[in-house]
């Protein structure tokens, strides 16, 4: 899951009409892989839009963070979720659903529940927050075992430091998608964008 993109586009979509053009433009760019978060009320109608009409792109949603969710994303066409924490109830569910998932982490004990969970690979959210990159390279020794997608606060700027970790296999980031860009229909910048994000892991 974390070796897919080196930024994963974290993406919040206000008009399904804005879906396709968006998950187009993200592959188009060299990004071919997209976290829709549930954050709106029109997510799960523009996941099932980009499910039938970007075959070429790895749907996921974010922000699950119900058992509910977790099924209704994956009936709406998500291939992977992602959580912003992990309760033991939503670490159930998301293995019930039978998709790969990355829940979310911001402390070690919670990383040592995930990985009693068997899952390795996980979200390290809020990341700048919560410690940010040196957070992340104090833990690689302690608990080699864990992967982390760190969400949260990331820039262009700042995302190689965390590429560089090697308990990193990739970083989550909204500024692909700015809210402007995307409320303008301007998809030729979101291209420009992702094509900048996926030299990141040259």
């Amino acid at each position: 899951m974390l070796d897919v993109v080196p930024v994963m586009p974290v993406v919040v979509v206000d008009r399904v009409a804005d879906a396709v053009p968006l998950a187009r433009a993200l592959v188009a760019g060299g990004l071919p892989a997209i976290e829709l978060t549930l954050r709106t009320p029109v997510a799960l109608d523009a996941m099932r839009a980009i499910a039938a009409e970007v075959p070429g792109i790895l749907l996921g949603a974010g922000t699950v963070t119900t058992p509910a969710q977790a099924e209704a994303a994956v009936d709406a066409g998500a291939r992977f979720l992602v959580s912003p924490g992990a309760t033991p109830g939503l670490l159930a569910a998301m293995t019930a659903t039978g998709v790969p998932f990355l829940p979310g982490t911001a402390t070690v004990s919670e990383v040592l529940a995930v990985l009693e969970a068997g899952v390795t690979e996980m979200k390290f959210f809020p990341a700048e927050a919560a410690g940010g990159a040196p957070w992340l390279s104090s833990v690689a020794s302690p608990v080699p075992a864990a992967r982390f997608c760190p969400t949260g606060g990331i820039t262009a700027a700042s995302a190689p430091t965390y590429l560089a970790l090697p308990n990193v296999g990739c970083v989550g980031g909204s500024w692909i998608t700015p809210k402007d860009a995307v409320a303008a229909g301007d998809w030729d910048r979101v291209e420009q964008l992702a094509a900048q994000a996926a030299r990141l892991g040259a």
